[in-house]
């Protein structure tokens, strides 16, 4: 199960930070935990990943501006982001796609439930 939380109202070129905390899964052993967003009337997209070996990948939109992160010792995934602009402005959910357990991937797809961005003056 994941619980993100963190969003709100954030006028333009503020920062803001969201924070995605994992119960009954370690997130050292998810694949890739990543953040997506969905703004009204898109299709979801992917902000950003880590991976379990820490590699990160963002959205070209986002390059610069927002930053991933995770702290294992308490399953928590976070992303900061900065210089926040009006089309970052969407519902942000975590997800983790999949597990690794005995050397084997095994599909997960856990997603939250959503943590609402808006950035407006």
């Amino acid at each position: 199960q994941l619980q993100a939380s963190g969003g709100g109202l954030v006028e333009p070129g503020g920062s803001l930070t969201l924070s995605c905390l994992a119960s009954g899964v370690s997130i050292f052993n998810v694949n890739v935990m990543g953040w997506y967003r969905q703004a009204p009337g898109k299709q979801r997209e992917l902000v950003a990943g880590v991976s379990n070996r820490e590699k990160t990948n963002y959205a070209d939109s986002v390059k610069g501006r927002f930053t991933i992160s995770k702290d294992n010792a308490r399953n928590t995934v976070y992303l900061r982001m900065s210089n926040l602009k009006p089309e970052d402005a969407a519902v942000y959910y975590c997800n983790a796609d999949m597990l690794w357990n005995a050397g084997e991937l095994f599909d997960l797809n856990a997603w939250g439930q959503g943590t609402k961005v808006t950035v407006s003056s």
